[in-house]
């Protein structure tokens, strides 16, 4: 994850209805599951957990895909 990103702080990525805001829950660096998909995150490609602010589901991202927002 980015160093300037951590839990808690607001983002924003890309999504193909337009621009979606969430909530940074985690940097995930192991294997895990999302509503019934694997992330296929490592320590050498971690990904990023977040919370929609719209839905509240989580998904993951790569670091690169997130913007903060003040």
């Amino acid at each position: 994850m980015s160093e300037d990103l951590k839990r808690g702080d607001h983002v924003a990525w890309k999504t193909s209805q337009g621009e979606t805001t969430g909530t940074v829950v985690k940097k995930q660096t192991s294997p895990t599951k999302i509503k019934g998909h694997t992330v296929k995150a490592s320590p050498s490609d971690p990904q990023v957990i977040v919370k929609s602010s719209k839905s509240g589901g989580k998904a993951a991202h790569h670091p690169s895909a997130l913007k903060k927002k003040s």
